[in-house]
């Protein structure tokens, strides 16, 4: 079988019209997306591991709580990080890339890698054989530029000078290695990381912007729901003439196509029904778009309301490569292959959240979800109140008390968050309205 997650930036969950998101005045915004949810399994009750980019990025890598590595609790790594042999994805860790490659899978990383920087850390020493992509969380589509100014696009760990628009980049050169995998006879395991939407604001008619974004690639100042949306456009075609080269090439039904976000949305995202969005552990932040297809495994247009996070999407890939985890480093993701192919199935999983940023702390357990953000906490009921706005702990103390202490002993299981982790918000209520 072939493996390919695809992984979109800062998307909100209901950004996507298979999630209830609206079309646009050029039409609808993710056809292709919208397609493969119907041809195969759509999550309602995904999660991230992470409503940060970097965290969810070492749980994806590794199938394991991202806390366990110290390097995760930079929120997010930023590109002062460059340099620092500590900050990043050790490669003595296995990664589900390594533990495939020497299963004999074809490995790639094209995109985003966002997991620190050379000369310590690169795709290439965790497992991938074949890197394109830039390292650091946020560059500009055009100029291939890093938030501190410096050239980021990388053909393994060779700077690598090309000219166009990110997003088209990234769709090319993860084409071109699913062709010649197929054309070689091999299996293949492609993580196809796309920047879109992530900010500057940018699309494929915006080139003369790079140059005015040299000095702050936030785009503070600019952007649209407009514009995020054909940003989101881009990345669907892409992403169909994908799809369509595995079915042309007769690999429909043996490679598994997993499409998801690393966090939720950010500020021209639609979060819909939920609150809050990146940086956030209420629903906004976190739960995310999750789209299987496999037709070997998955019945088309299925649905499950399986409750699941990033890791365990990670655990389900090795599951279905018969690849076992390392011994040394047992798995906290729990694989999803029985509901692959009987998406009605459901089986109890209690997720655990933290963040430095705000003290948040965060449990979900069946439909009930115990929050807290600095000092303040609360407790939902998620099946009637998807928005957070219905504060359950008075009416329900004693289930209030049981989540909180859930969540406690499974805090102290996790290494403490360092006191010299670094927070990255980039922007604050100075530049926009709270959410």
């Amino acid at each position: 079988m072939n493996i390919i997650w695809i992984v979109a930036d800062d998307l909100g969950y209901a950004d996507l019209g298979c999630y209830g998101g609206r079309d646009a005045s050029f039409g609808a915004v993710s056809p292709r997306l919208d397609q493969l949810a119907s041809e195969g399994l759509r999550f309602t009750d995904g999660y991230s591991n992470s409503p940060v980019c970097s965290p969810t990025r070492f749980a994806l890598m590794t199938g394991r709580y991202q806390y366990r590595l110290r390097a995760a609790a930079e929120e997010p790594i930023n590109s002062k990080a460059a340099g620092n042999p500590t900050l990043g994805l050790p490669p003595t860790h296995p990664t589900i890339a390594s533990l495939l490659a020497s299963a004999g899978y074809r490995t790639a990383l094209v995109g985003k890698w966002h997991l620190g920087f050379l000369p310590h850390f690169s795709p290439l020493r965790s497992g991938y054989q074949y890197f394109y992509g830039p390292m650091a969380g946020g560059v500009d589509y055009f100029s291939h530029c890093n938030s501190s100014r410096q050239h980021d696009l990388w053909l393994g760990e060779e700077a690598q000078h090309d000219t166009g628009y990110l997003t088209d980049l990234i769709s090319q050169k993860g084409l071109e290695f699913v062709s010649n995998a197929i054309q070689a006879g091999q299996n293949f395991f492609l993580s196809l990381h796309y920047t879109a939407p992530h900010w500057p604001w940018e699309t494929r008619d915006d080139a003369a912007l790079a140059d005015q974004l040299a000095q702050n690639l936030f785009h503070l100042d600019g952007g649209s729901v407009e514009t995020y949306r054909r940003m989101i456009h881009h990345m669907d075609e892409g992403i169909g003439q994908l799809l369509d080269a595995v079915d042309r090439l007769g690999h429909r039904d043996n490679t598994l196509i997993i499409f998801t976000s690393d966090n939720g949305g950010e500020r021209f995202s639609d979060n819909w029904p939920h609150v809050g969005g990146k940086m956030d552990l209420t629903e906004g932040g976190i739960r995310v778009p999750w789209i299987m297809r496999w037709p070997a495994q998955i019945p088309a247009a299925s649905i499950s309301h399986q409750c699941m996070m990033t890791m365990d999407v990670s655990a389900t890939i090795l599951e279905a490569a018969s690849v076992l985890p390392h011994p040394d480093y047992p798995l906290d993701g729990i694989s999803l292959m029985p509901v692959l192919s009987r998406p009605g199935y459901a089986f109890d999983r209690p997720l655990y959240w933290r963040m430095n940023h705000r003290q948040q702390a965060a449990h979900r357990d069946g439909n009930w979800k115990y929050l807290k953000v600095e000092q303040q906490e609360y407790l939902f009921d998620l099946s009637l109140d998807a928005r957070e706005r219905a504060n359950l702990s008075a009416r329900y103390p004693d289930r209030f008390e049981s989540l909180k202490a859930a969540w406690h002993a499974w805090n102290a299981g996790m290494p403490a968050i360092p006191d010299d982790a670094t927070i990255s918000l980039g922007y604050g209520v100075e530049n926009m309205p709270q959410r």
